[in-house]
């Protein structure tokens, strides 16, 4: 007895079907598909929406629901006024980061993840990141890492700067890895666990903090891995301590 998913030789059919979409679904794949083969280059302007809803053969409403969903997924962007139109998104390590910043800080605004689960994920990262530092440091990179903590060491607690110098050093040293994919995670993990807007900032955190750059920025000038790994672990610790002793209270 065959069931109605055999044949008559009681092999299964060969699948040879797909789904149906709909002809806004149709327009997306297609534009998608020719970015991601590269038919469409980076920064590239769209023909105008007219000219696509003709060559498409839909309306005008039906494209620009397609140019609306490319867009949300950060495939094009429309530049309005009379020399704008759409262009396909200029896509680097730093759109990645970026769509991982907005899905995490989405995610915590809605309470689907904790701020620790970031916050672990981000140190576990932040590990390989400053190794990989150590070992693959340009001279540049280390001078741009120095000046940074420079700034820091200048700056007083209640200077508005001090968040963004902070994300600068974390950056700044996970771009020196080499590896643009982790550079691009722990850029958006930090940016979502901003250490200062969670901890009670006082003078001698401020202090310390920039003790223990000083001594991550060391072990990345003599190319020390190990000693790298410490100091970012030690550094990681240590505002985690002080981040739940200030929530805490």
């Amino acid at each position: 007895m065959t069931t109605s998913t055999q044949n008559e030789s009681g092999s299964s059919p060969k699948i040879i079907g797909r789904t149906v979409v709909r002809p806004r679904q149709q327009v997306e794949e297609t534009i998608k598909a020719a970015i991601l083969a590269g038919e469409l280059r980076s920064g590239e302007m769209l023909p105008p929406e007219a000219e696509l809803a003709r060559q498409f053969n839909v309306s005008r409403s039906t494209l620009r629901e397609a140019l609306r969903s490319l867009s949300t997924q950060n495939l094009i962007i429309k530049v309005p006024g009379a020399r704008g139109g759409n262009f396909v998104q200029s896509v680097d390590y730093r759109s990645l980061g970026n769509v991982v910043i907005e899905s995490v800080d989405n995610l915590l605004a809605l309470g689907g993840i904790d701020f620790d689960e970031v916050a672990d994920v981000r140190q576990q990262l932040e590990v390989p990141s400053v190794r990989l530092a150590a070992t693959n440091r340009t001279e540049e990179d280390l001078k741009n890492i120095e000046e940074i903590v420079t700034r820091q060491k200048e700056a007083t607690v209640d200077d508005p700067s001090i968040p963004d110098l902070d994300r600068d050093f974390h950056t700044l040293i996970a771009q020196a890895s080499g590896n643009r994919v982790l550079a691009s995670f722990v850029a958006a993990l930090h940016h979502a666990t901003e250490p200062v807007h969670y901890l009670d900032l006082s003078p001698e955190v401020g202090r310390e903090t920039v003790k223990q750059h000083q001594a991550i920025v060391r072990a990345i000038d003599t190319q020390d891995p190990a000693a790298a790994e410490a100091a970012i672990v030690h550094h990681l610790t240590y505002l985690r301590r002080h981040i739940s002793a200030h929530q805490a209270k």
